[in-house]
């Protein structure tokens, strides 16, 4: 293969088993589940104690749904995650639970607990009788939290729940067990980027400060970058594919605008530049057969269209014939005085007199008279094997059928797929004007930098907001100096959108360019950017399964709101909704209507 070319791998999920919980799930003490609801992919598994906690989570899928047309009416019911395979066929079905990274719409977010817990082999009749651990995202709106827990507390009656942010889970997950780490997480998803700074092992809420970008804005200004390129490859060019470009062939550039200065060099270009192979078909090629090939190729088509007129003769015959020996029975009936039975037989075929049947009689012992000859001529000729130079002065009779014998012009499309030629010529292979591979290449060159790029730009695709270097910046300026040397010490990068090689680089050159001259920082890159959320929530789960000032339970839900949260390490800030004092509002009442009635008396003294 050509150097530098790629295939897409196009990958179809695979429909996830339903599986069998642990043994030790059903013991005296059930066993936390833990859901980490990204909004890109789901991923669900146990939580089991002993030394070996088990391996990565049992089920990840992508947190979308398609609703099937005909579920009321005995057809497909809604699909989620895995079960939709391939998700580019189904893109303008696709719904999704979420609005950005927060879970708005609790309808579908019901299908996907759905499905987690029916593939988990959750066996509890009417209830799951599991604590669950679950991820929000980070300053969650109390509304978003609120129809959560009253999903999980009314629809599923769990005895108790902990709410904790991804990030701070992985985060959790990476630092020495029982230390109060602080540092500065920068997490990038799928819809949004967060820089989360951490004090002595707590989220300073105060300061977390969001970037509407991620994951989904890349590939779609990558998607827009490759269409504009290529025009004639729109269709082909899909979000799946794009995905797939970023995850496996783009990479942050360390200094992008001296990246792009190396781009321009043609010898830098054929190095680096990615060629994406499209699928393709090579029967576009087929002007490249012999006449030999052509001439025997037609043939068989002859022979097949003969082969179904014979057989759309003898299915026409039959049914003439059942029609002809009906007509007789009821001529029949005529000739043997049975007037009434006669006369309504002649209703049921909708003729007025026995003249009209007759004629009809004639025509159809005429007709099927004419249908059994023409099939012994064509089982004549269907034996005798055709070979004659010139194809275009055949029997008419036995190759061009009638209007009655064919039912769709359709049924002579195998006729005209090539032109006969008029002389016959010498057998000669006609090559292709041009390599059809290689039209059907995308070259992804400077595109592999641009389209990570908007996260550190966004004004590249004409958003106006911060990138990470400015926002990391002004999050550090809100502290002390001292405080701003022990963050830097320890800056986390976690989530999928920050698995781009280079990234861990790039963060270091920022903060060099922006921290004071030879002072010290340090960056940490995630184990595991994708995963760790959920072995972080699951670690955490184990270490606090006993500790009842970290889970929400059921007796608070119903005394203090689906909103209630109990904070801990990973977790976000509790704030209560302040409604306003019943007196306040009185006194603000009784002003309201003090006010118009004192002008009005007084006007009346005057009078």
């Amino acid at each position: 293969m050509e150097a530098n070319v790629f295939r897409f791998r196009d990958a179809r999920a695979a429909p996830d088993p339903v599986l069998e919980a642990e043994p030790v799930a059903f013991g005296s003490q059930p066993v936390p589940l833990i859901l980490d609801n990204g909004s890109f992919q789901a991923r669900a598994g146990w939580a089991c104690p002993g030394p070996d906690p088990g391996p990565e989570p049992r089920l990840q899928f992508r947190a979308v749904c398609a609703r099937g047309r005909g579920g009321a009416r005995g057809g497909p019911g809604p699909q989620v995650g895995n079960a939709l395979g391939s998700l580019e066929p189904l893109r303008w079905m696709l719904r999704s639970p979420f609005d950005r990274n927060v879970p708005v719409n609790l309808e579908l977010q019901e299908l996907l607990l759905d499905y987690s817990f029916q593939h988990l082999g959750v066996s509890s009749q009417g209830c799951v009788d599991h604590p669950i651990v679950l991820t929000e995202a980070v300053c969650n709106p109390l509304y978003s939290r609120q129809m959560m827990s009253e999903l999980l507390f009314e629809c599923y009656r769990i005895p108790k729940v902990a709410y904790g942010i991804d990030s701070l889970f992985s985060f959790y997950h990476n630092m020495p067990k029982n230390a109060l780490s602080s540092g500065l997480i920068i997490s990038s998803g799928y819809q949004c980027t967060h820089i989360l700074p951490i004090l002595e092992g707590r989220l300073d809420a105060k300061n977390c400060k969001r970037i509407n970008l991620g994951g989904s804005q890349a590939a779609g200004y990558l998607q827009r970058l490759l269409q504009l390129k290529y025009p004639g490859h729109l269709a082909a060019i899909t979000l799946s594919r794009m995905e797939e470009i970023l995850q496996e062939h783009s990479y942050i550039a360390e200094d992008y605008g001296a990246e792009l200065q190396k781009w321009r060099c043609p010898d830098y270009y054929e190095n680096n530049v990615h060629k994406m192979q499209l699928p393709f078909s090579n029967k576009l090629l087929g002007s490249t057969l012999t006449a030999e090939e052509r001439q025997e190729r037609r043939q068989q088509q002859l022979r097949r269209l003969q082969e179904l007129n014979a057989r759309r003769r003898e299915e026409k015959l039959q049914l003439d014939q059942e029609r002809l020996e009906r007509l007789l029975y009821v001529q029949e009936l005529l000739e043997d005085g049975q007037m009434d039975q006669f006369h309504k037989a002649l209703m049921e075929l909708n003729m007025d007199s026995p003249e009209e049947l007759q004629s009809y009689i004639q025509k159809l012992t005429l007709a099927v008279e004419q249908a059994k000859q023409k099939i012994l001529q064509a089982e004549a000729s269907l034996e005798v094997d055709v070979v004659d130079s010139k194809p275009e002065t055949p029997d008419l009779e036995q190759l061009e059928p009638s209007l009655e014998d064919v039912e769709s012009i359709n049924d002579f499309e195998p006729l005209f797929s090539e032109e006969a030629p008029e002389v016959e010529k010498p057998a000669t292979t006609v090559q292709p004007v041009f390599n059809l591979a290689a039209y059907h290449q995308l070259f992804v060159g400077t595109e592999r930098i641009r389209a990570p790029e908007i996260i550190f730009q966004p004004s590249l695709i004409g958003e106006e907001q911060a990138g990470i270097a400015e926002t990391l910046h002004y999050v550090l300026d809100r502290y002390p100096k001292a405080v701003q040397d022990t963050l830097v010490q320890n800056v986390f990068l976690t989530g999928g959108n920050v698995m781009y090689p280079g990234m861990k680089a790039r963060i270091e050159k920022e903060l060099l360019e922006m921290r004071p001259f030879q002072s010290s920082f340090q960056v940490q890159l995630a184990s595991n950017p994708v995963l760790d959320a959920w072995y972080g929530a699951r670690d955490w789960a184990l270490d606090h399964l006993e500790d009842s000032g970290a889970w929400v339970t059921r007796k608070d839900y119903e005394e203090k709101g689906g909103e209630y949260l109990k904070e801990h390490c990973a977790s976000n800030t509790y704030v209560p909704i302040r409604l306003p004092k019943q007196a306040s509002r009185a006194s603000e009442t009784q002003t309201s209507g003090r006010g118009p009635g004192s002008s009005g008396s007084g006007a009346g003294d005057q009078a």
